[in-house]
Parts: C-alpha cells; structure tokens; sequence
C-alpha cells in the first residue's frame, strides 16, 4: 500500500514542490500527504467491507425466501458487526493531529497507522473468502461453521480496529497482522 502514499506525494504541483525546499514545509506537506493516503486506504478498506455487509444481507434475504430462518438470526450478528466495524473505519480520526490537537501523531505514528490500515485490506479478502463459503454452505450441514466464521472474522476486524485507537493514544500495539 505504499504505492498510494508514493502516487500521493508524486502528484503534488509545482508549488508544493517548491515549498518542500523550505526548511521545515516538506515534513508538513509529506505529513499532510500521508493523512491524504491513510483517508483514502480507510475508505477503501470500509467500501471492500461494505460489500461484504451488503452481500451478507442478500444472504440474510435468500436464507427467507428459502425458508430457513434459524440462520438469518445467526448471519445477523457478523451483519452487526460489520456494519460497526464500517462505521468506525469512516469515522475514525485520520492519521494525523493538528498543532492544537491534545493527541499528536507524528511521522513514526503515521507510517504505523498507515502499515495498520493496510492490513484490514487483507482482512476484506479473508472476510470474502468466509461469505463466499456461507454461499456455498447453503443446504449443508456445514452452514452454521461457515456462519460461525464469518462472525469471527467480524470480530476480529473490530478488535483490531480497537487496536489503532491505542495505537493512536501512543501504546506500543504493533500493526495487526493478516492471518
């Protein structure tokens, strides 16, 4: 994901380039291009988890239609907590504070949360993974293990998302690591 911060920090004009030569203005500008690059991954990050939530609703819906609602109560719960875990990836503080700002994130911060950020993209693709197999458990006994899972990854991502609020406040939390 590093590729978004470099296509950031390239496509900056002429006037910020010149700028940079300023004694202290490129740290600014490289800092205020990486708060740009850690908004832009968590959108991507809440939009590839949004289409996980929708596709579990059309899963939710066909599980009605198909008569087997025991279930729909079950795939509620990672809904749920998708849906949470969307909500708090839009809205989280962006990588960077302001110079009045009671929490300050500096350089190192941001390059953590940004290497953070990044790995909930892995977390998308295992979550695609677990509702394509809901998909396929459909009529099986396997159903209620492929719910279960997907659940659990819901989890998961909101624990770790819980991790970057620390990281943030200054604890030690290593960036979480895609399993």
């Amino acid at each position: 994901m590093s590729d978004l911060f470099q296509k950031i920090t390239d496509s900056r004009n002429l006037l910020e380039k010149i700028g940079a030569m300023i004694p202290g203005f490129k740290g600014y500008v490289e800092r205020n291009a990486r708060r740009d690059a850690d908004k832009m991954l968590r959108e991507t990050v809440a939009t590839r988890f949004e289409q996980q939530w929708s596709r579990v609703s059309e899963l939710q819906r066909q599980m009605i239609a198909d008569g087997t609602i025991e279930s729909v109560d079950t795939l509620e719960a990672a809904a749920v907590k998708l849906r949470t875990f969307i909500d708090r990836v839009r809205t989280a503080p962006y990588g960077y504070a302001g110079f009045f700002d009671a929490v300050k994130v500096n350089e190192p911060e941001l390059v953590r949360l940004y290497q953070f950020d990044a790995a909930l993209l892995d977390r998308a693709v295992q979550l695609a993974a677990a509702v394509d197999n809901v998909a396929a458990s459909f009529g099986t006994d396997g159903l209620p293990a492929a719910i279960r899972n997907v659940t659990t990854l819901a989890q998961d991502a909101l624990d770790a998302f819980q991790l970057r609020s620390e990281l943030i406040l200054g604890s030690d939390t290593p960036a979480p690591a895609s399993q």
